[in-house]
């Protein structure tokens, strides 16, 4: 029998991911989570929705699973050397408890951007904490660095046989908890792949009837990529909201694993996870982290496409590791993304009682939001949210009012206009000749906003500029900048060294409308 040590990437097949699992040593820390029922969604979505709680774990995350079942089956010399890992957070958080059971040093690297709960959590389990860089990346190269210094063994969040075999015991226990006589499919949240590769290799080898659906955010779907692409692509750049999944290049191990036994995938945007995090406190009163709620999200998307009905539908909630202050943006962005508020821009004359006649067109539907301000000239740019009863609801509005003669521009998917426009309508600048727009990612952390000015050189002046923190290792910026057309080949150089990522949005609508 070949030994987990042995295995390479591709040799891995589902009865060797069933006999790793069966095998595995995990529950020395984590427990065996429950499994919930959802009546008010199953109500909604019409089929039996389930969720495996993994927020459940005594680190509210899928993770320690893992972490422990690697560690606790190091060699006698490799524990007394130690063991290293580069995570931001869950996995930190896995190998710091495993560490803390197990009697075995850990040291953690994180980038230095991370909050400071998740850093005190480590130190608190008495794991070394490292910080260093700004991203992932940083860190992740800082702690190979520090495993060939120091001689420790490196804990792979996901690309490693043995922490996806513990994930997929997350599977053994779906099986002996959900009974069920017709059609079961599992929906599993997607990052580098350790969950979803361990959970779909025990299922296929037992019960190779039950569906598995991995499930990614848009702006991260690197496995989706790979999968259609049929060999592992790397993102340019992936989304900062669900970052628990956010990766820019999955596993090998994993990837071979998933193309292989994965039957279907959904991707969804933010709007879509801040609703399943809604709906899952709804019949839980627990509170997700965004990966936590992602397969919730992809099951309403999948049912809502494919018109599923009768069904069993069981979603993993892998984490509940959310700092409070993004719950802001997510409470904001829940009643979009379940499609019950519209967002338009709509022009109406700049004259006295044209509010009054717009608000009889919109009627007896709630205003959610309503952002105007006077500029003189013949028509008048009004920013406006409406809540919405059923998601139709929003094309029939909008054929409302084009019929009343108003010119509609529909911005409910406009992720420009939801972040900043919206708190900037009115500041109209015609004196901002030569304005350029760019959308920044800042890492979130004291000195970013600075470094940033320090490398704009003094010709180029800022004329527009807005952030907001969304409870995020980064920040959310949109400015602009005055650019003669003969600087815009140094203005580019400038953009390609700045080191933060930029794109242009100049010729977005909201901002066009609303602050041109």
């Amino acid at each position: 029998m070949t030994q987990v040590r042995d295995f390479k990437p591709g040799e891995l097949d589902a009865m060797d991911v069933l006999r790793l699992a069966l095998t595995s040593k995990v529950y020395g820390a984590a427990v065996e989570t429950p499994v919930s029922e959802t009546p008010r969604l199953s109500a909604r979505v019409g089929n039996r929705v389930l969720l495996k709680r993994e927020d459940q774990q005594p680190i509210f995350s899928f993770k320690l699973r893992g972490a422990y079942n690697k560690m606790a089956q190091l060699t006698a010399e490799e524990r007394s050397r130690g063991v290293i890992c580069a995570s931001a957070g869950n996995h930190a958080q896995g190998v710091a408890f495993a560490a803390e059971r197990l009697g075995v040093r850990a040291v953690i690297v994180m980038p230095a951007t991370t909050p400071e709960i998740k850093v005190g959590a480590c130190r608190a389990r008495g794991a070394e904490v490292v910080l260093f860089g700004d991203s992932f990346s940083d860190a992740e190269a800082r702690a190979f660095e520090l495993q060939r210094e120091l001689g420790l063994t490196f804990v792979h969040p996901y690309d490693d046989p043995l922490v996806l075999a513990g994930q997929g015991t997350v599977a053994l226990e779906v099986l002996r908890q959900v009974e069920v006589d017709g059609p079961l499919t599992v929906f599993v949240p997607v990052g580098g792949g350790g969950l979803i590769a361990g959970v779909a290799g025990v299922l296929k080898a037992l019960r190779p009837d039950i569906r598995v659906v991995g499930v990614e955010p848009e702006d991260s779907d690197a496995m989706f990529q790979s999968v259609q692409a049929g060999e592992r692509v790397r993102l340019e750049s992936v989304g900062i909201f669900v970052d628990g999944v956010a990766v820019k290049q999955v596993g090998a191990f994993t990837f071979d694993l998933t193309r292989r036994y994965v039957d279907d995938w959904v991707r969804v945007n933010t709007d879509e996870v801040c609703a399943a995090i809604k709906d899952v406190f709804d019949d839980t009163r627990a509170v997700m982290e965004p990966a936590g709620a992602l397969a919730v999200a992809g099951l309403k998307r999948l049912v809502q496409e494919r018109g599923v009905q009768g069904e069993t539908l069981v979603a993993l909630t892998c984490g509940a590791n959310v700092n409070f202050d993004r719950l802001r943006h997510v409470a904001e962005r829940a009643e979009i993304g379940e499609r019950r508020e519209a967002i338009f821009a709509v022009t109406i004359p700049e004259r006295p009682g044209a509010f009054r006649e717009f608000i009889e067109v919109v009627g007896a539907r709630a205003i959610t939001e309503f952002n105007y301000r006077f500029a003189p000239r013949a028509q008048a740019q009004i920013f406006v949210g409406v809540q919405l009863a059923a998601p139709g609801q929003r094309a029939e509005l909008r054929g409302e009012l084009v019929s009343r003669g108003y010119a509609v521009l529909d911005l409910t998917d406009d992720e420009l206009a939801k972040v900043h426009v919206r708190h900037m309508v009115g500041g109209r600048a015609p004196e901002a000749t030569d304005e350029r727009v760019y959308s920044f990612t800042f890492p979130e952390r004291p000195g970013a906003l600075l470094e940033f000015l320090t490398h704009l050189h003094g010709r180029w002046n800022i004329s527009l500029f807005h952030y907001r923190n969304h409870g995020s290792a980064h920040g959310r910026v949109l400015a602009g900048v005055q650019v003669p057309p003969g600087d815009a080949p140094e203005f580019a150089a400038f953009l390609a060294g700045v080191g933060y990522p930029a794109t242009e949005v100049t010729a977005n609508p909201a901002y066009r409308l609303f602050l041109t």
